[in-house]
This record gives C-alpha cells, structure tokens and sequence, in this order.
C-alpha cells in the first residue's frame, strides 16, 4: 500500500515537472522564433458552428464570431443578434396620428368655409363674372386638396412582394437575394423595405411616417402625398392673395397720430418715424375691425405660415425624387459619392410622364432611377 502511494507521488512530480519543463520550453522558443511578439497576447483559434438560413433552411457553417451572413444559396441576409424589442408607445403614436389627421381636416375645412364667408360676398360685390370666377376655382382645389389628403392618408402606402421561403425546394437560387427577416412581422424583408413600428408594418420604398396624415409615405401612395403637397401649396397661395385683397377693402380708414409730412429731422429719423406711425394706425384700425375682417387676418397670417412649410416640405421631396431615392435612403447613404443618380428622368417616370418629352429636354442619362 505505502508502494503504490510512492509511486503515485511520484508519477505526480514527474508530470508537474514535465508541464513546467513544456511551458518553459514554449516561452524560450516563442522569444528565440517571435522575438518581435514576445510581450504579447497569443490568439485564440475559434470554432466553427453550425447556422441555419432562415430563408431556404440549409445548413451552413460559420464562425463564432459571426454576426452577419449571407446565404450562398438564396441569398438571404440573417442576423445573428437582431431581436424583436418591445414597442409599448405604439398605442400612443396611432392616438397622435389621429389627432393630427382631425385637426388638419379640421383647418382644411376651416380655410374652405371660412374664406368662403369672408372673401365671396366682397368679391360678388365687386363683379359677378369675377365672383363665378373665383368660385370655380375655390371648387376644384378644395376638390384637389382633400381627395389627395385622403388618398395619402387612408389608402395603404405599400407592401412588399409576397414570396415563398423556409425550404430548400420551394427556394430557388437567388430567389431571396439581399432579403433580411423582420422580426416584427415574421416574414422576409425586400432589400427597399422598411419596417415602420407606428403603422406596426412593412412598407414597400418608405420614404418617411408622416405624423400629419397619419400614414407612411411609401410605393402606393407617395404619387398622392406630391400631389397633396402641390395643391396645398396652390391652395395656402391663393387663400393668401384673395385674404389680402379682401382685406384691402373692409379695413378701415388709418388715422394717424401725427402727420406723416410735418416729421422731420434725419432721413433715419423720419423713416424710423413714418413707420412707427403706420405701425400704431395699423394696430388702432385692426381693434375695430369687424368678425369679417379678423378671419380674414387669421386666414392671411395662417395660411403664410402653412405655405412656407409646405414648400420646403415639397422642394425637399422633390429633389429626393430627382436624385432617384427616398428619404431613408438618402439619410442611409449620406457621405457617398451618388452625383451620379442625379437624372430628371426620375422625375418624369414618378409622375408616369412619357419618355418622348424627355428628350426633347437637356437631360443627362444616369444607371440609377427611382423605381417604384
């Protein structure tokens, strides 16, 4: 017994003196081979391990350290660390999206009637012809504005191609190219799609969620949100110009303080003078102003504000068009070179103008378009 002890102890030193003797060896051989790593960390060989392609289910083998890979089959794109995080403000942001939409209808319905009550029994007043006139154009953009408006609002903005994935034999060869899965939706993901978490869906060429309409601008409806946009624009204009001339002829009379020719002293001075004056004759007229007269200031000062909003909105949109992308496309691609898909050919093929007119114009030719 007290043998077969001695030998175990003895067994156990020669090993613990062996590994000694191994590790020296391979610290003295790494400084005399490396001499240029030595003082630095050794790396680690990973393993492989064994994925699955949600998109046609075969099999691929993939490094640890892997996070994003392509399948070589289909080409669907999986991410290894995407999750489906929770979206408790969804409830929140539809009720602000209805608010939104009533109070914009509320202000279109506004503008209409109350311009209507303000503006036409002057402008009657003044010709008949003049007032058919003005009316008939009243018509046709409160037609123009609210159809639009609906459209862009009520309609769906867009879905993506609906098409068979999971098993290899219903997957073709690159049937799922640049394809990435939407945790939200459980179902793959086209390469120009995006998954707005208000709307709680896939939309087809998103360019943005507009807060406004209550709907993403997307495929099937961004052609009605241009043209909601364009005849808004119209719209605020011409209630801005038929606002002022209204005006011009129930305001009343401005009685100045103090004469406007007995000022004197520098020309600063007078000009400073005369336009205080107009400024408190202004003010003195608007406190007698009747109902009429202070929609019509409302209206004026409303529908600039609107206007100039709307235009930047709309010249932003257009020059997206114009360069061939969308909104999030263009804040994803920020930084590169993309001169190259500046083309007005994007413009004539979004509102589905024939090629034959563009010819006729200097428009330079560009591989990328703006395709729906």
């Amino acid at each position: 017994m007290l043998h077969l002890i001695s030998n175990k102890m003895t067994c156990f030193h020669f090993f613990k003196k062996q590994k000694q003797t191994c590790w020296f060896f391979l610290r003295s051989s790494r400084k005399s081979l490396f001499p240029h790593l030595h003082g630095q960390l050794l790396t680690t060989v990973v393993e492989d391990y064994e994925a699955t392609c949600w998109g046609c289910g075969v099999r691929l083998l993939l490094p640890s350290y892997s996070t994003v890979f392509k399948c070589g089959w289909c080409g669907a794109v999986t991410k290894q660390n995407e999750q489906k995080s929770d979206n408790n403000c969804l409830w929140w942001r539809q009720i602000r999206d209805r608010c939104f939409v009533c109070v914009l209808l509320g202000f279109m319905l506004f503008v209409i009637c109350g311009g209507v009550w303000a503006v036409y029994p002057i402008v009657f007043s003044t010709s008949y012809l003049w007032g058919i006139l003005h009316s008939v154009i009243t018509v046709l953009l409160s037609i123009a504005t609210i159809s639009m408006f609906s459209l862009s609002a009520f309609s769906c903005a867009g879905t993506p191609p609906i098409i068979e994935w999971g098993s290899y034999p219903i997957v073709g060869q690159g049937h799922l190219d640049n394809y990435t899965f939407c945790h939200y939706c459980s179902r793959p993901k086209s390469p120009r799609t995006h998954h707005c978490r208000t709307c709680g869906k896939c939309i087809l060429d998103m360019d943005h969620h507009c807060p406004f309409i209550g709907n993403c601008v997307g495929a099937a409806n961004h052609w009605h949100f241009i043209a909601f946009l364009i005849s808004a624009v119209i719209s605020t204009t011409y209630v801005v110009i038929m606002s002022a001339h209204t005006a011009s002829h129930i305001w009343p009379p401005l009685t100045y303080t103090k004469s406007l020719g007995q000022i004197s002293g520098t020309n600063g001075y007078i000009a400073w003078r005369e336009l205080k004056e107009i400024s408190l004759a202004f003010l003195n007229s608007g406190f007698v102003l009747s109902t009429r007269g202070i929609v019509l200031v409302y209206l004026f000062i409303s529908n600039v504000s609107v206007d100039i909003g709307l235009s930047v909105l709309l010249w932003q949109q257009l020059y997206y068009i114009y360069e061939g992308k969308t909104y999030l496309s263009h804040l994803s691609s920020q930084g590169g070179d993309d001169i190259g898909g500046k083309d007005c050919k994007n413009l004539f093929r979004f509102f589905g103008c024939p090629y034959s007119v563009s010819k006729y114009l200097p428009i330079r030719s560009s591989p990328k378009k703006h395709t729906k």
